[in-house]
């Protein structure tokens, strides 16, 4: 004699047989399990995660076709390629996430079975990972960073300052210039101002510009040809020791290459890159004069500012007096 045993997907009834009489209905661990039609489920389930890999596959060469498609330096073509891969990638997931569901909802289990979990998880058809942030992009952010920084800083002393020394600072200056015909030009106070202020005035008096960054490199190598006219004048900060001969090359490293603000010793090797004598104009004391050794050529002017920001110190440009101007 045989029992049936009933089958939880199907009303049709299988019988156990067996090389003895009497068969019974099995029982495993925790209690009585109907046999199901395992072997059809889980070729099913296959079947269905092979056809999901096959179609992501058949996407990635449709993919690659697609960018083929986008011309170099046609942004707008690339842009529309970009867009309709998303697109495909997103409606390819979705249906894959969907015939999981339906499958699990018909073929309903006890428990969850893991492996249909790692296959809903695993549906990301580019299978990237996250894209790696360059150096390059890391010290464009820090700088921007510093810059935001720098500017909130200036706000405050701007608004705080309106009657204190910064104020007071200028007006002194802004009476020195108008008495030599002159008033001030705003240079941005973004660590350039030094290199920008010199540019400023090599464009008045010859109509020839240099840019920042090629000022810092030129101001960078006479500091380094001529070390022992420098490097007096240059103490560590942490010390208060002139620097070793190591730390002035790593000084002159940085200013070729950083934003860090320029001082009296960058403006004497300035007045050699640009061969001209560099006046200095400031409320208190003389007026400072550096390359008086090229005192043949016309001379540049700058204004220096010791309280106009918390910062740090400041250089603008001048150029000629405009009543109109002044107070713009």
């Amino acid at each position: 004699m045989s029992f049936p045993i009933s089958c939880l997907s199907t009303s049709r009834k299988l019988y156990l047989t067996g090389d003895h009489r009497g068969e019974c209905p099995i029982d495993f661990l925790r209690g009585k399990v109907y046999l199901h039609k395992m072997e059809e489920t889980e070729d099913g389930k296959e079947l269905l995660l092979q056809r999901h890999k096959k179609e992501k596959k058949e996407l990635q060469s449709k993919i690659q076709g697609l960018k083929k498609t986008a011309t170099k330096g046609d942004k707008k073509k690339k842009k529309e390629v970009q867009e309709e891969i998303t697109k495909l990638e997103l409606e390819l997931t979705k249906k894959h996430e969907a015939e999981l569901l339906e499958y699990e909802k018909e073929h309903k289990q006890d428990t969850v079975n893991e492996d249909v979990i790692k296959a809903v998880e695993e549906l990301d058809i580019n299978e990237k990972k996250p894209l790696k942030v360059s150096k390059a992009q890391k010290r464009r952010d820090k700088k921007a960073a510093e810059q935001k920084e720098r500017e909130k800083y200036i706000l405050e002393q701007e608004i705080e300052n309106e009657t204190g020394s910064r104020h007071i600072e200028m007006e002194k200056i802004k009476d020195i210039l108008k008495k030599e015909g002159l008033m001030i030009y705003e240079i941005e106070a973004d660590g350039n101002c030094l290199y920008n202020a010199v540019d400023h005035q090599l464009k008045m008096k010859t109509n020839s510009s240099y840019g920042a960054n090629q000022l810092r490199t030129a101001t960078s190598n006479i500091m380094k040809a001529n070390v022992y006219d420098y490097l007096p004048f240059l103490s560590n900060s942490d010390t208060g020791e002139m620097m070793t001969e190591d730390e002035f090359l790593e000084y002159c490293d940085k200013v070729a290459n950083s934003t860090n603000w320029g001082g009296q010793v960058e403006l004497r090797a300035l007045s050699h890159v640009v061969k001209r004598p560099i006046k200095v104009i400031q409320a208190s004391g003389p007026i400072l004069t550096m390359g008086e050794e090229y005192s043949d050529n016309e001379s540049l002017t700058v204004c220096y500012h010791r309280h106009m920001y918390r910062l740090g110190e400041h250089y603008n440009s001048v150029q000629n007096y405009l009543a109109d101007d002044e107070n713009l």
